[in-house]
């Protein structure tokens, strides 16, 4: 018995080496017939989607995208970006206005049940905090009974404050407004005392927005858990799994020491895990349906996830925003590769 069960199990190994890639979905048969991948970003948040006067579009979601281009189609080129408000963006997605979703969007379970989309990532580690005038002299979220407070519906953000202030026992005034760039505006005419978004939104609104950033505080305050990520719709597990291991790629990448810069030394490399993330030793191409060189065309193209984020965020940006959980683990972050292999 146990020699038959050993044989048996020998079989279903040798077949998995000889299995392929899943069939390609009309979801990915459309990006393929296109030549283009039409993604779906914010209508304008520096560091993470915003175009300039030429259109040409920056930012860590927008590298996302460029990315999975990469990796695909190999040309990080190959991306139409599609400016969506907060309340548009989940229609448009399962409308198929857009292939991806990449407009820092949190992940929460009702959107990932209820709305027919895969969250494939965790792209940026944030969370909600509060913004103010520094006239106004709070200097903590608790003192913030009866403000009048600019909040974007249609996102995490406006059940937030509501659970928030109740959990508090503070009263508000929300100042609902749906286009960005009219939600910012409100408040630096001082028609709220409070903006809440996302720490990053904020840090992205005080370094861009405002005449001037040093006249805003954010608050020490953070109240809720964002992951922010990419969204596809349901129904097309490969596609899904091109956006899910790009990601990946770029975070392993980052744990091998591999970067833009010296991508061509490290084809060279000795190491098991490197030649096989790289295409070298072949196989991981093919189990996803695409060019064995796919990280080789992402890493050069668009860099390794410390470059993605280091070019739009970080330290030397407008942003100067620290890693801090969206440091690698090894580093005490949480961003954690899922092996590939």
């Amino acid at each position: 018995m146990l020699k038959r069960t050993l044989a048996i199990t020998a079989v279903t190994v040798a077949l998995a080496g000889f299995a392929t890639a899943a069939h390609a979905g009309k979801d990915l048969d459309a990006i393929k017939a296109r030549g283009q991948i039409l993604c779906g970003v914010s209508t304008g948040l520096a560091g993470f989607s915003l175009a300039d006067s030429k259109g040409e579009w920056t930012g860590l979601d927008v590298d996302v995208c460029k990315a999975v281009a990469a990796a695909l189609l190999g040309d990080a080129r190959k991306v139409k970006f599609v400016p969506l408000s907060a309340q548009q963006r989940f229609t448009a997605l399962q409308a198929g206005e857009v292939d991806i979703l990449s407009r820092n969007t949190t992940i929460t379970m009702t959107r990932d049940t209820s709305l027919g989309l895969d969250f494939t990532g965790v792209t940026y580690y944030d969370g909600q905090g509060f913004m103010v005038p520094k006239k106004l002299g709070v200097k903590s979220a608790k003192e913030l009974k009866g403000a009048t407070v600019c909040v974007q519906p249609g996102t995490t953000t406006e059940l937030n404050l509501a659970d928030y202030f109740r959990a508090n026992k503070m009263d508000f005034k929300p100042v609902v407004i749906e286009r960005l760039e009219e939600v910012e505006q409100a408040y630096f005419s001082g028609r709220c005392d409070v903006y809440t978004t996302d720490a990053s939104g904020l840090a992205a609104t005080r370094a861009t927005r405002a005449s001037n950033p040093e006249d805003h505080l954010i608050l020490p305050e953070i109240i809720s858990k964002e992951p922010l990520g990419p969204a596809v719709r349901h129904g097309d597990n490969q596609w899904a799994d091109i956006v899910r291991w790009t990601f990946n790629a770029q975070l392993e990448a980052e744990e091998k020491g591999i970067t833009s810069k010296n991508i061509d030394e490290m084809l060279a490399s000795a190491d098991p895990s490197i030649r096989r993330l790289l295409g070298v030793t072949p196989g991981m191409g093919k189990a996803l349906g695409v060019d064995e060189d796919w990280v080789v065309k992402v890493i050069r193209q668009v860099g390794n996830y410390g470059e993605m984020f280091e070019r739009n965020v970080g330290k030397n940006t407008p942003l100067k925003l620290d890693r801090g959980l969206n440091a690698l683990w090894t580093q005490g972050g949480l961003q954690y590769a899922a092996p590939i292999r």
